[in-house]
């Protein structure tokens, strides 16, 4: 196979420096770009239109699944490996459902990460240590989604959160009351409202409380760090989305 092109979209430095020294010794793989969060990572995606993207689930913007769901869209022949610090049953189906070719837990070998980008750049999936086709891949996602059992549909539990949605979790997460929130979004409370009826009923959650935690458990949002807390914001005119 001729050399494939590789972006790294991580948030941490040092991680992603482990990562391009890693695989600088395996001649057919090259780090040709790197981004720290979302945006920046789709903007890098455009211009270099590289073979295989590598993404971490947990970013400072948007998470993994929403940049993956935009390269699907925007760059359908750029292949996603979503890398992640979490384990759970679920995310695998999270991940293909969004578009990933591979799902990968972030402590994977070296040799064993390099292989799988060959296999993604050849167009196969890699999920749960099986190589697949495309028909062998519907077929696993179809068996996993009849063994979900749940009061909603599948297709809204498994569906990742929208920009928006996740936005206003996180948030919920620092503290915010629906109202606080609309004013630092520009948006009415009852969209507020609105939001968050849509994203309990996509995750099967009864409440804001138990939402944050699923989010967080899938590394979906983040806590604030340190001092990042936000202050009542002011009070601009509210918008409708």
């Amino acid at each position: 196979m001729a050399g494939i092109n590789i972006v790294l979209i991580d948030d941490h430095p040092l991680y992603r420096e482990g990562v391009k020294k890693a695989l600088t010794s395996f001649p057919d793989l090259t780090i040709v770009g790197e981004a720290g969060n979302g945006h920046a990572g789709m903007d890098l995606l455009r211009s270099l239109n590289p073979d295989v993207a590598i993404v971490d689930v947990n970013l400072p913007d948007e998470n993994g699944l929403q940049v993956t769901k935009r390269i699907l869209s925007e760059i359908p022949n750029v292949k996603v490996i979503l890398l992640t610090g979490y384990t759970d049953s679920e995310q695998p189906i999270h991940a293909l459902r969004s578009g990933a070719h591979a799902y990968c837990s972030k402590d994977i070998e070296h040799e064993q990460l390099a292989e799988i980008i060959r296999i993604v750049a050849s167009g196969k999936w890699v999920f749960e240590g099986r190589v697949m086709e495309a028909g062998e891949r519907q077929a696993w996602l179809d068996e996993q989604m009849a063994g979900i059992k749940s009061e909603g549909s599948s297709e809204d539990l498994f569906a990742p959160l929208t920009q928006r949605e996740s936005e206003i979790l996180n948030l919920v997460a620092r503290g915010l009351t629906n109202k606080q929130i609309g004013y630092l979004l520009g948006i009415s409370e009852q969209t507020v409202k609105n939001h968050l009826t849509s994203l309990l009923r996509k995750i099967g959650a009864s409440d804001r409380t138990q939402a944050v935690v699923y989010a967080l458990k899938h590394g979906w949002i983040r806590l604030p760090e340190g001092n990042d807390s936000i202050e009542s914001p002011p009070v601009p005119t509210p918008k409708e989305d």
